[in-house]
């Protein structure tokens, strides 16, 4: 019996652990800081000087933040890796959260040194931050198995908790206040949340205390198909580690040389060359790509039958994947230009009151629900941890007080202005509301198979780009502003989000359904390879935009994107019985 995980339970939030909840407000101010941060991001990088941004090119922004993201899920493999072989997983949390913390105080001072090396702080912390909070939930829940969904649900609110609140308060202040102040409370609600969590951590015990070695976890729970796989070992040989090299390389140097040689306009660029008419940069990325295909073709048919077909299954859901992230997250790029410079997000008379009153309802029903969570977390654990609790609080009261002084300006106001931010706020605000629907369907008698959820969550993708392709309909090629609905966005995140609920929550427990433990660690590792070049994608896919909006009209890129999300829809559910065949009876 494991006396850590049996003193956690003693003292319940909502039936659950304390430490839970202790978990659920650091998660959601690191999601709070991160998303308000990002929903700023392109938006300050293309403000005119006068606007007090850096008046850069949209392509610019799109390569930036493209390699930003994907920067953001490469580093959790390098920070997964410290926290089980060096250092624990809850000092990976505290170093996480105090480099973000570092990173949002540089980019509030808005400097080129300050902002890139904000960026870059970003980038570690998330990799030690990002992969580690979950590690303790797993821990937290050993052998009470029937309460993890709702561990994992509550922990996911406050994920979406978090953004929601970032997008919408980091959001307004950068944009109506000031860019600083949106990067800067930000960092300072990040260094909340990392008091919060280091003064607490005795509600742990030992869970995350240190580094641990994944074999000795594993063996007591191998299965007996997973021994018989143990026996078909495929160790990487010398040649497959230096092909590994080769490939991470060449793909790490186009991940940065993409917004070097922009920015710098070709005076810097690690491929200055062509070849067969392709640019060095494309010929690189090019041959990373058949350098990684290689590595495949070479591993996979030296695995059991059953794991190999298995592995073919992942990768064919990681190659869906890698357009599903590079399609939805146009959010903060192509779609937060949308908002800015194309859609009418000046609301005058009815229109104007009622959307303050809706606006209003979003930001304090929320805020309450999570105040009276707070307030039942103080009731277990203020004797023990006065000091978290104390900084908890102080958090809110802050949070209260810019919510009310946010409303009560805009109340003031005779029209309603929409910050182009806020309709990234949609995205949490559907899923915090239709994520229990979508729980009660995957545990009906028609939850689909795993196929049919990548071709639901791709076809909703495609309907939400084609409904923002007719909305952008008469939007003349090369035009610089417009001035459409805002309904065109509201059904964008709508269908988009809903995509989200079917892809996203069920990706990785496909992956641990479908490789032995052993292998676990690794094929994270690679699913998260999927979602860093989705995201770098999504940027590649902004920064085309702009020229097919010059010569074709911005509907046409949105149409590009509608096509290619129908047609893996398409293609996953054709293939539906081939990859029922390869999974051998994984559901």
């Amino acid at each position: 019996m494991n006396t850590d995980i049996e003193n956690l339970f003693k003292d319940k939030v909502l039936g659950h652990p304390a430490g839970l909840f202790v978990l659920f407000f650091t998660e959601m101010w690191e999601r709070f800081s991160y998303y308000g941060m990002r929903s700023l991001l392109v938006l300050f990088f293309t403000a005119s000087l006068l606007d007090d941004g850096w008046g850069w090119p949209r392509e610019w922004a799109f390569a930036i933040f493209g390699t930003y993201t994907s920067l953001v899920y490469l580093s959790t493999m390098v920070g997964g890796y410290f926290a089980d072989n060096v250092i624990g997983i809850r000092k990976a949390v505290v170093v996480g959260a105090l480099l973000m913390t570092v990173g949002h105080a540089c980019m509030a001072v808005e400097t080129s040194f300050f902002i890139y090396a904000g960026l870059g702080f970003l980038v570690i912390g998330s990799g030690f931050f990002k992969p580690n909070m979950t590690s303790i939930i797993s821990e937290m829940y050993k052998g009470k198995e029937e309460k993890k969904d709702g561990a994992y649900t509550i922990f996911y609110m406050g994920v979406n908790a978090g953004a929601f609140l970032g997008i919408l308060l980091c959001g307004y202040l950068g944009e109506k206040v000031g860019w600083s102040w949106g990067f800067g409370v930000a960092g300072i609600f990040m260094l909340f949340g990392l008091l919060q969590f280091w003064l607490a951590q005795g509600i742990f015990g030992k869970i995350g205390d240190g580094p641990k070695n994944k074999n000795v976890d594993i063996i007591d729970d191998i299965t007996s198909e997973e021994k018989e796989v143990e026996e078909g070992r495929n160790p990487f040989t010398g040649v497959q580690k230096v092909l590994i090299g080769v490939s991470s390389l060449l793909g790490l140097l186009w991940i940065f040389n993409d917004p070097i040689s922009k920015i710098s306009e070709g005076k810097y660029n690690v491929f200055p060359f062509e070849f067969a008419g392709l640019s060095g940069s494309t010929v690189a990325i090019l041959l990373a790509f058949l350098i990684f295909i290689a590595l495949l073709v070479m591993r996979i048919p030296k695995y059991t039958p059953v794991l190999r077909d298995r592995m073919l299954a992942v990768v064919f859901f990681a190659f869906v994947t890698i357009f599903f992230w590079a399609i939805f997250e146009q959010s903060p790029s192509s779609l937060t230009v949308f908002a800015k410079d194309y859609t009418n997000r000046v609301l005058e008379g009815n229109a104007g009151f009622i959307f303050k009153i809706v606006n209003s309802l979003m930001t304090i029903i929320p805020l309450g629900i999570i105040t009276w969570v707070l307030f039942l977390l103080f009731k277990k654990t203020f004797a023990k941890y006065a000091w978290s609790n104390i900084f908890l609080g102080t958090s809110f009261v802050i949070i209260w007080f810019i919510a009310i002084w946010m409303l009560k300006e805009e109340f003031q106001k005779d029209a309603a202005e929409i910050p182009a931010s806020w309709f990234s706020v949609l995205n949490s605000l559907y899923i915090i509301t239709l994520a229990p629907l979508f729980s009660k369907w995957w545990e009906s008698k028609y939850n689909p198979n795993a196929n049919m959820k990548w071709a639901i969550g791709m076809g909703l993708l495609g309907l939400g780009m084609a409904v923002i392709a007719i909305g952008s309909n008469g939007i003349e090629p090369g035009a610089k502003t417009a001035s459409v609905s805002i309904i065109w966005l509201i059904l964008v995140y709508l269908f988009h989000t809903m995509g989200e609920l079917c892809v996203s929550p069920v990706a990785l427990s496909y992956v641990s359904k479908l490789v032995p433990g052993r292998m676990i660690a690794f094929m994270f590792g690679i699913w998260y390879l999927a979602v860093a070049i989705g995201m770098k994608l999504a940027g590649v896919f902004a920064e085309s935009s702009e020229a097919i909006a010059k010569e074709q009209g911005l509907s046409s890129f949105f149409w590009l994107l509608t096509f290619v999300s129908f047609g893996l829809a398409v293609l996953s559910a054709v293939l539906y019985p081939v990859i029922k065949k390869l999974m051998h009876g994984v559901k």
